[in-house]
C-alpha cells in the first residue's frame, strides 16, 4: 500500500495522539500532495536532523551510527518510520540523547550479534517508551501492578495525570488499537506540560547507567481513563491476560 494511504488510516482524533495531532497532520498532508515521507519531515522544524532515502544508508554499516556521524536519518515509506521521524520533529533532544548513547555503544562494544543491556533498553525506550508525569499515588499502584487501585480505586487521580506517547513502534502499534498493546512507562519527576520542556528534561535525565537498570514499568494503555471507552466498566481490569497480576 503506497505511503499516502497508509497514512490514511490514522485516525488523528485518537486520545492519545493529542501531542502529535497538528505535527503529524501536516506531514501526512504533504505526503498525500506526493512527496515521499522523508521529504515531508524535511518540510517541519526543528532542522537539526535531516531525512534521507532509506537507499542514503552504506550496506554494512549500523543506522544508529550513520545517524550520529551523518546528522541524517535514513527512512523508509510507511508508518513506522513516519512515527520515527515526528518523534525526531517533536521530541528532538530526547532523540538525539537515545542516539549519541547508541553511538558510545557501538564505538565501545561493536556492531555485534548482542546488543548488551544498554543498547536493548535504549531501543525499547526508543521504540516503545511513555512518560508518565503525576500523583505518587498511581505510580506506586502502577509499579505494583496494583490495577483496581492504579484504575478503579485512583481513578479520579488521573485527571492530575499525563501520559505522553514517545516510541514510534507503539505509535506505530496504536493506529490498529488493541486492548493488550503495552508501553514501558518512564516517570517524569516534574510537572511539566509543554512538550518542549518535557523533551529537554528527558534528555538530561537519560544516561547509560540508568538505562542498564531498565527504568521501565509495563502499562496497558487501553487501560488509561478516557483512552478506551470499555475500560469504564470496572470488570474491564480484570482480564489477567492483558493487567498481569505481579509476579
Amino acid at each position: 500500500m503506497p505511503a499516502h494511504a497508509v497514512l490514511q488510516t490514522i485516525d488523528w482524533q485518537q486520545p492519545w495522539l493529542g501531542e502529535w495531532r497538528a505535527l503529524g497532520q501536516r506531514v501526512a498532508q504533504s505526503v498525500a500532495q506526493g512527496l515521499p515521507v522523508h521529504e515531508a519531515l524535511n518540510r517541519e522544524p526543528p532542522d537539526s536532523m535531516r531525512f534521507v532515502p532509506q537507499s542514503s544508508l552504506p550496506e554494512g554499516q549500523a543506522y544508529e551510527d550513520f545517524i550520529f556521524r551523518e546528522q541524517a536519518c535514513p527512512t523508509r515509506e510507511g508508518l513506522h518510520d513516519f512515527f520515527n521521524g515526528l518523534c525526531w520533529r517533536l521530541f528532538p533532544q530526547t532523540k538525539r540523547r537515545l542516539n549519541a548513547l547508541q553511538a558510545e555503544q557501538l564505538a565501545s562494544l561493536g556492531v555485534g550479534s548482542v546488543r548488551g543491556p544498554v543498547r536493548d533498553a535504549i531501543t525499547v525506550f526508543d521504540e516503545n517508551a511513555a512518560f508518565f508525569i503525576g500523583p505518587d499515588a498511581l505510580w506506586d499502584a502502577l509499579v505494583a501492578r496494583d490495577w483496581q487501585a492504579l484504575f478503579v480505586d485512583w481513578r479520579q487521580e488521573w485527571a492530575q495525570a499525563r501520559l505522553v506517547l514517545f516510541g514510534h513502534a507503539l505509535l506505530e502499534k496504536l493506529v490498529a488499537p488493541r486492548k493488550n498493546i503495552t508501553a514501558h512507562v518512564y516517570r517524569v519527576s516534574a510537572n511539566l506540560q509543554a512538550v518542549p520542556a518535557l523533551d529537554a528534561w528527558v534528555a538530561q535525565d537519560l544516561s547509560a547507567a540508568k538505562l542498564a537498570t531498565k527504568p521501565f514499568v509495563a502499562l496497558p494503555v487501553a487501560g488509561v481513563p478516557g483512552w478506551w471507552a470499555a475500560n469504564e466498566a470496572p470488570d474491564f481490569y480484570a482480564d489477567t491476560e492483558v493487567f498481569r497480576p505481579p509476579r
